[in-house]
């Protein structure tokens, strides 16, 4: 079984014991990609070049980042240093790493959005000039080439949109990256974050939500995920839909924290929740 492993951005995130855990999976013969984010990271460089952050919500309520040229510059320059220091960690860790973008051979496919819809003010309203994208088409085959040949991939958006026949680089979201591609190698996705996993009550720890296997749990899950953790649900929907057999949301920073994930640790994420999710749907239109 492949398995997929985004590694978060966030400032409370390490990532020692992520590139650790990679290493020993890589030894026993798995074949894993890894992909990270770095909002973070971004948003420190602008703030060092003196351009303050801007996030926008949209009607539909997700928080993300609107993306001009500026902004866009310092993503691909924060985002590259980023995987380069992952890329020589998994190297000292003796992992054969390959840094890529989503760029690199069309990784990550699909048409630039130059205009988003957001809410300001409680007001709807269209914002220009946006360089953000839709990932329509993985190159599984490049990924493939390099599991089979023993490297392990460490990607990365930004992604390569489409802008009228042009390719340009454009931002997207990390965590539906690495659910994209899970989704097309069907593999387990492990979404490593600061905290033990989904919480029933998001300020309880107590009532991490361990295993979603019925349309019912997963109505829960939706329920429970507020905030960033929303993006996160989003993202294990979109990889289960797309093939990958189970994801689970985790602790970055807890002991050996891909081992612990994959041993039952975490919030596990079934197909079936989905599967029976779109029964029940079918039998209610009929």
């Amino acid at each position: 079984m492949t398995v997929v492993i985004k590694v978060g951005g966030a400032r409370a995130v390490d990532p020692a014991g992520a590139l650790a855990d990679v290493a020993s999976l890589v030894a026993d013969g798995e074949q894993v990609v890894v992909v990270h984010g770095g909002s973070t990271k971004v948003d420190e460089t602008l703030e060092r070049l003196g351009v303050e952050p801007e996030y926008v919500e949209t009607p539909s309520g997700v928080v993300g980042r609107f993306t001009d040229e500026t902004t866009m510059e310092v993503f691909e320059m924060a985002f590259g240093h980023l995987n380069t220091q992952l890329v020589a960690g998994l190297q000292s860790e003796g992992v054969d790493a390959v840094g890529l973008n989503g760029v690199d051979g069309k990784l990550l496919y699909g048409p630039r959005k130059s205009a988003v819809r957001v809410v300001e003010d409680g007001k709807k309203k269209i914002r220009r000039g946006d360089h953000s994208g839709t990932i329509k088409r993985v190159n599984g085959d490049l990924l493939e080439s390099l599991l089979d040949d023993r490297y392990t991939p460490v990607a990365a958006p930004p992604m390569a949109g489409d802008d009228d026949g042009d390719v340009i680089p454009v931002n997207t979201d990390a965590d539906r990256s690495a659910a994209a591609i899970a989704g097309e190698l069907d593999a387990q996705l492990v979404l490593l974050t600061d905290v033990e996993g989904v919480y029933a009550d998001p300020d309880d720890p107590s009532t991490l939500i361990e295993s979603v296997e019925t349309a019912a749990d997963w109505n829960a899950l939706e329920a429970a995920a507020e905030g960033f953790m929303g993006r996160k649900i989003m993202a294990a929907e979109e990889a289960l839909d797309g093939g990958a057999p189970e994801v689970v949301v985790a602790d970055a920073n807890a002991q050996e924290p891909i081992l612990s994930a994959l041993d039952g640790g975490g919030t596990h994420v079934h197909a079936s929740a989905l599967e029976q999710d779109t029964d029940q749907t079918a039998t209610e239109e009929q």
